[in-house]
Parts: structure tokens; C-alpha cells; sequence
């Protein structure tokens, strides 16, 4: 427990504050070896975390680093500095604080390490970089706690995995290291707790009163949505008219370029010129600053944005958050909604705006989610592997360690708890030689035994090589964007967008239209260009599928005899499919086949979002090739697969059977382009394949080339290699989400409902129009594109709804 400072208490009283009782409970509880706060969006959880710091730091006796923070990201980092630096200065507390991220300049980064302050903010990567150095005991000595902001944001990924890695060797360095974690959003509090506790600590959790329940509907429109894609442009006179009545509007997109896509139509049709701001991460920081500047400013109206804006930052004072597009996932939205009115107690409002009519189900769904309090979540699976190398290299370049510690300190991070120690035995010797296949080559011969039995890096210059290399996020190949004759960039698009250009080619980037001029010293050279319609720049991003627990939401919604919290036109769809086929249903897998422009269709629902619809897309059209069915083409959306080919389908059930699916799965993965880019992430996380040099940094193609030659070698030669192993786990837990396909037949157990029509059916239409469906521009595409929905729509006796 730890007793607040007189000072603090007429600091709180001057501003006629009360303590909150989380708070209060973050000081009685400070010694213990882990803490973890729930709290909500503006419950003050930031400063509840700091507090003991604070109190520990005020009399000025610490010497050296006390508080580590770890944040997901760089802004959230500045965006906390800038906070915590009010009561410090106001209270006159003899407490240094500053940051490292990547913006850190080189200069200031070797003064942290002689000399760190007393509170550092940092983001993962950034924490492993530290530990590398041989310093890394000098400077972490006197740590006392690691406060770990929006953990249930890092836990999702391989850089919580990292993280608690790190933590691991910080609580060797620091062995009275105390842990806190703050959150918000948390489906399962007690697999977090476990997770951050060093085994066997226990970790009490504090739940801050929740406040109310956000103010959260559906944006009410005069058009109703189309049948297919993701702008959303038919909102933009209603989203507009919302931005006027608030003070400031966050409206969030779930991918870059459908912000691009909805700030440039939003912009056109801003005939008042209100001040509204584009931010996502491949635009170039400066950019991002001055927009994060302006809206702490108070100077912009609205902001379009991704998830770059989503965590726990107080950007001014935004009063409303419009979500564009279907949310996907119920804890992603609730984070979003708590960026509006970011005050204790005060609700939150926010508005749904689906982009076309089956993301009006999802809409409500996750809204009735969300009042329900039920977030969505999937239960963590074991520590990666190539994380756990890619440990073991940052472990060796601060100096000479011994097998058996390293294995007792990985073994103490939650998801590398039942590690075992012939699994550990297999990374670290890929480390030492590359494994079997590789041992000969000096390149990754990268560690050796030391006289004691230790291990110690082969050659000390390796450590920068591998430095350069720390981290899990995977690059997207892009490229940097600059207007011709100016240094600074515009932003980022990808190699494979950037390849398609031709001179005079025009695309969107950061809200303006810029005409492509050449590429040079791999850079894309634009000038402004404002009378074209542009092309559409393809940002890698993340395209996010519908949690299990959504899609479970939305099968309950069809078992309903009708659907008053639906929009009459929606609600009266799934009538007309309810009454000319069936609706899906939980437990039943339900396919239908029908004929349309001179070809055989089956469409099967599955509900298992959609990259596990894609999956399943390639075994079903696999399966049917082996019994002569012709299967012609596949489209996956996150609720169906529709199959198109030359002949009927007239028992689909065999097709659904679970015997041998793993192993056909593994059949079809094995040729197939998806395993070479897998592991080519898994390759460059692990320390296999290197993307950054001391004398420059390889494209995209490069690294591609270099790892397609490497995959292609192990396949032939060393077909069990760690590397291999490592793909195939990822390959199927991550883009395939293969895990979703096993689920939805365990829970479907071969119940498969086949109906036969001679029309398609009013739920399988918009799946044609996903089929082949490019970015078009000029009014003429778009008028033939509305024409092909409308005859599509009539055809399916949908056409007046």
C-alpha cells in the first residue's frame, strides 16, 4: 500500500477532484507482484495506473529508470507524455519523463541509455531494441514497475508475444519488477491476468465502475444502402449533416483505402468547406502530426481515420464517433465508441453506418452485442515459435547466456508456459546453424557454445544485423510517395499498386488526387492533380472478418419469426429469402443450388468470416474437381461461398465430410502460394531472412525472391525444418483461419439442408456482385455496375426492396 503525498491530495482538492475508488485501490494494492485495471474509456485508468509511480518518485530519492510503459502505439506513447506532464509540473515533482519510439531521434536514444530517466514510454519494439544492448543490466537495474497500457490490444498479436518475452528478461534484470496492465476492453479478464503474471504470480484485477451505457444507434439515411461494397458514399449527405451538429466527429473505416475512398467523396461534397482531416498509418508522420495537432487544437470538425486512431488517445473534444462499415468485431467497436466524450460518467455516442444491406444485419447485431455487454474474443493459442527465435537472437546480442535460464525465464510467459524443452532445444539450435539443411552456410551459423557450456553470439558484429531486424510487424512493401522536387513524403502505397501505374495514372493519397509521374530511387514521384477521378491506392491494411461471436449473434437474429429492430427493407429481405429457400441456421449447414447465366451455382453458408469462407471456397472446388464436377470459379464473403461451374451439384453433403479434411487441406496448401508468404513473415520475424541492412534496405521483390528460393529449398531438402514447421502452424491459424472451418463442422455435424431452385435467392444475390468486382472509375462503370445490381436484384424478386 502506498500512502498519497500531501501534495497530491491539494493537488486532486484545487481542482475539486475526488480520488476515484480504482484508483485509490491501485495505491492500496501497488505491491503487489502483478495488477491488472479494467476500467472504462475516460475513467481516469491512465492516471490510476501512474499514481504509485508518482507517490514513489516524489521525494526525489530514485535514481535512474522507475516506471517502464509500454504502449501499442508511438502516438498513444506522446499522447500519454504530453498528459502526465501536467501534474508533474503543476505539483513541481522532481520526476523526468520521456519517450522512445521509432521518432526518437539517434542522439537522444544513447543519452536514455547512460543516462534513462525516471519514467520511460516506449512501445514494444522499441523494449526489445533496449534489452539487446550489453547496457541493458545497468540501465534496468533499479526498475520497480512496467505499466502495460490497451493490453488486451497487444495480447491479440505477436507483439504482445514479444512483449511479455521481454518482460520475462526484464523481471532477471529487476527481480522486484511489479506488472500492471490497463484496459478497457477485456472479453476474458483472467486469461489476461494469467497472461500477464510471471508464473506463478497471482494477479488480482480491479474492476472501475463501468459509467454509463454508451448512446450507440444506427445512422437513419434517406437512400437506403446498395446491395454490395464497402464506401458507403450513399450516407455522405446524412454523415455530413451529423459532423455539423457535434463539435468534433471521428469517423472510423476498417481499412486505408476505404478512408480514402469516403474522405475524398466527403470532401466533394463539403459545399460548407468545414475542416475535417484524414489520418491512418501509410501517411507520412508529419501529415499524422499536424492532424493530431489539430484536433487537440480543437480546429477540425471531423477526422476520417482507421485504426491508428483507436486506442486510448484524448484527442480534443470529440463529442460523436460514426463507425463505417460492419465492425467485424463487438470489442473493436466498443475501443472506437469510447473515443467520444472521453470523460468519466459521461456516455459515449456513436453512429453505425452500414455499407450495404447484409451489413445492416451485422450492424444490429453488434449493436445489441454491445448494450448486452458480451465482447467477443478467441482463446489464446501457444507462444509463436518464430517470436521465441527471434528472443533468443535479441538475448545473445547483450551478451553470453546459459540454455537452462533462458528456458526457465521463457517458460514464465503465459503462452510459453507448457514450452517444451525440446521445442526450446529446436529454436535455439536454429539460431546457432540455421538448422539441417542451412548448417553448412556461415550466414546463419550465429551462435556458439561458450567454454562454460554457454551460448554467446559468433560474431559480436552480427548484433547489429540483427538489431535492425527486431520486431513482428510485417512491412507491406511500400514504397514512399513524394511530389516531384520536394523531400518530404506524402505517405506510403504498396510495390504491387505502385507497379500498375503508367505516367499520367492518377490515385488518392492523404485526401488529394496526385498524378504519377516515375519512379525513381524507389521512391513515386507525383505532382497534384485535381481534375481526374483517381484511381484508388491498395493499402495492405487489415481486412477484417466477423468474430465467431458475431456471426453466433446473427444466426440467432434468423431463428427470430420476424425482425423489429430491422430496417423494414432488410427485415422484409430475409422474409422473401425465408419464404422462397430457408435462413440459415446454427446448427445446420445450409447450401443451395440453383442455375443463372448459363451456369451451375451452389452457395453454401457457413458463417465463418470470411477468410475461412475463402478457405473453404478451395477445398469444396478441390473436392468437386476429384469427383468431375467442373467447378469453374469461387467468391467468399464472411457469411458464404458461392461455387460456379458446369454441372449440378446433387448431393453437397460429401463435400462437408470432416474425415480426411485436414489432410486435403494440407494437400491443397502445399502447392499453394499462401505457404511461401507465410513463411516468408515467419522466415523475417525469426532472423531466417533479413529485410533491413546496415547499407540499405532489400524491396519487397527482393526479400520475396530471396525467401521463395529458401522455402523451395527446405520443401526439397529438409521438409520437417523448424522454419516449415513454423509455416504450417501459422498457415493455419492465420490467414486461412482454418480453425473457424473445423469449428463450423464440429458444430454443424454433417447436418447439411440442400435446397434446389431454379432461380438464385434473395440472400445469394449480392454474392454476384463480389464476383470479379474491381475499383472502376468514370460515371459510365458506375452507371453499368447499378444497372447489372438492378437486373441481378429483379431476377431474384428483390428488386423494390
Amino acid at each position: 500500500m502506498i500512502a498519497l503525498p500531501q501534495k497530491f491530495e491539494d493537488w486532486f482538492n484545487q481542482r475539486g477532484w475526488d480520488i476515484h475508488p480504482h484508483q485509490q485501490a491501485m495505491l492500496d494494492q501497488a505491491g503487489a507482484p502483478a495488477l491488472m485495471l479494467i476500467a472504462p474509456t475516460g475513467g481516469g485508468k491512465t492516471l490510476a495506473g501512474f499514481l504509485p509511480s508518482l507517490a514513489e518518485l516524489a521525494d526525489g530519492t530514485h535514481q535512474g529508470l522507475h516506471t517502464l510503459y509500454v504502449s501499442p502505439l508511438k502516438a498513444l506513447a506522446a499522447d500519454i507524455k504530453r498528459n502526465l506532464r501536467n501534474p508533474v509540473d503543476e505539483m513541481n515533482l522532481p520526476i523526468r519523463i520521456e519517450d522512445r519510439t521509432g521518432d526518437t531521434s539517434y542522439t537522444q536514444k544513447r543519452r536514455q541509455r547512460a543516462d534513462p530517466p525516471h519514467i520511460l514510454l516506449t512501445t514494444p519494439e522499441s523494449l526489445a531494441l533496449l534489452i539487446s544492448y550489453e547496457d541493458a543490466p545497468r540501465m534496468f537495474q533499479g526498475l520497480q514497475r512496467v505499466i502495460i497500457d490497451e493490453i488486451h490490444a497487444l495480447s491479440e498479436s505477436k507483439r504482445g508475444d514479444q512483449l511479455m518475452l521481454a518482460l520475462s528478461r526484464l523481471q532477471t534484470l529487476a527481480p522486484g519488477l511489479r506488472r500492471v496492465g490497463l484496459s478497457a476492453t477485456v472479453e476474458d479478464p483472467q486469461a489476461i491476468a494469467s497472461e500477464l503474471a510471471a508464473h506463478p504470480m497471482p494477479c488480482p484485477i480491479i474492476h472501475a465502475d463501468p459509467g454509463p451505457d454508451p448512446d450507440i444507434a444506427m445512422l437513419v439515411t434517406d437512400e437506403k444502402p446498395p446491395w454490395t461494397g464497402g464506401g458507403a458514399a450513399y450516407a455522405i449527405p446524412a454523415v455530413l449533416d451529423e459532423v455539423k451538429k457535434h463539435k468534433t466527429t471521428l469517423i472510423f473505416h476498417n481499412t486505408r483505402a476505404q478512408a480514402e475512398i469516403f474522405f475524398h467523396n466527403l470532401w466533394l461534397a463539403n459545399s460548407d468547406d468545414l475542416p475535417i482531416g484524414i489520418h491512418h498509418g501509410s501517411l507520412a508522420r508529419e501529415q499524422r502530426e499536424r492532424v493530431e495537432a489539430a484536433m487537440v487544437a480543437g480546429e477540425l470538425r471531423a477526422i476520417v481515420c482507421t485504426g491508428s486512431l483507436d486506442l486510448g488517445i484524448d484527442w480534443g473534444d470529440v463529442d460523436l464517433v460514426i463507425q463505417v462499415g460492419a465492425p467485424k468485431n463487438v470489442k473493436r467497436l466498443v475501443q472506437r465508441i469510447g473515443r467520444a466524450n472521453h470523460r468519466y460518467n459521461a456516455p459515449s455516442k456513436a453512429l453505425l453506418v452500414p455499407a450495404n444491406r447484409f451489413e445492416v444485419v451485422e450492424c444490429v447485431a453488434a449493436l445489441e452485442a454491445v448494450k448486452a455487454h458480451a465482447l467477443d474474443g478467441d482463446p489464446k493459442g501457444a507462444g509463436p515459435r518464430d517470436v521465441l527465435c527471434q528472443h533468443i537472437l535479441i538475448t545473445a546480442c547483450s551478451g553470453p547466456f546459459h540454455a537452462d535460464a533462458l528456458y526457465q525465464e521463457i517458460t514464465s510467459v503465459g503462452a510459453y508456459r507448457d514450452l517444451t524443452r525440446a521445442a526450446f532445444d529446436d529454436c535455439l539450435t536454429f539460431c546457432a546453424t540455421g538448422g539441417y539443411a542451412l548448417r553448412a552456410y556461415d550466414k546463419w551459423k550465429r551462435l556458439q557454445e561458450t567454454p562454460d557450456g554457454g551460448w554467446q553470439l559468433r560474431d559480436p558484429r552480427a548484433a547489429q544485423r540483427i538489431r535492425m531486424n527486431i520486431g513482428t510487424i510485417q512491412d507491406s512493401d511500400t514504397l514512399k510517395v513524394r511530389l516531384k522536387g520536394n523531400f518530404k513524403p506524402l505517405g506510403e502505397v504498396e510495390e504491387a499498386f505502385a507497379a500498375t501505374l503508367t505516367p499520367g495514372d492518377t490515385f488518392l493519397i492523404g485526401g488529394q488526387v496526385v498524378r504519377y509521374e516515375n519512379l525513381k530511387e524507389m521512391t513515386v514521384q507525383v505532382s497534384r492533380q485535381g481534375d481526374k477521378k483517381p484511381k484508388i491506392a491498395t493499402f495492405m491494411g487489415t481486412k477484417f472478418a466477423n468474430s465467431t461471436q458475431l456471426s453466433q449473434r446473427i444466426l440467432g437474429m434468423f431463428a427470430q419469426d420476424d425482425w423489429p429492430g430491422l430496417p423494414t427493407h432488410t427485415a422484409e429481405w430475409l422474409s422473401l429469402q425465408r419464404s422462397k429457400s430457408k435462413l440459415p441456421e446454427a446448427d445446420r449447414i445450409l447450401v443451395e443450388s440453383f442455375p443463372h447465366d448459363g451456369r451451375q451455382h451452389l452457395c453454401a453458408y457457413g458463417f465463418a468470416g470470411r477468410n475461412a469462407m475463402q478457405t473453404l471456397g478451395m477445398l469444396l472446388t478441390q473436392r468437386m474437381e476429384e469427383l468431375d464436377l467442373n467447378p469453374l470459379g469461387f467468391v467468399a464473403t464472411d457469411y458464404a461461398t458461392l461455387i460456379w461451374g458446369l454441372d449440378l451439384v446433387t448431393d453437397p453433403a460429401p463435400l462437408f465430410d470432416a474425415s480426411n479434411l485436414r489432410a486435403d487441406f494440407e494437400t491443397w496448401l502445399s502447392g499453394n502460394a499462401v505457404m511461401k508468404k507465410t513463411f516468408r513473415g515467419a522466415a523475417t520475424i525469426a532472423g531466417l531472412i533479413e529485410r533491413n541492412l546496415p547499407q540499405n534496405r532489400k524491396t519487397g521483390r527482393q526479400a520475396t525472391f530471396s525467401s521463395d528460393i529458401l522455402y523451395d529449398t527446405l520443401s526439397k531438402y529438409d521438409p520437417d525444418h523448424l522454419m516449415l514447421q513454423i509455416t504450417r502452424e501459422e498457415a493455419l491459424r492465420g490467414l486461412v483461419d482454418f480453425g473457424r472451418i473445423e469449428e463450423m463442422l464440429a458444430r454443424t455435424a454433417g447436418r447439411v439442408d440442400h435446397v434446389v431452385l431454379d432461380r438464385v435467392t434473395p440472400l445469394a444475390a449480392p454474392l454476384f456482385l463480389e464476383v470479379g468486382k474491381i475499383p472502376v472509375a468514370g460515371a459510365a462503370q458506375d452507371r453499368l455496375l447499378e444497372e447489372a445490381a438492378a437486373q441481378l436484384m429483379e431476377s431474384a424478386g428483390v428488386a423494390t426492396l
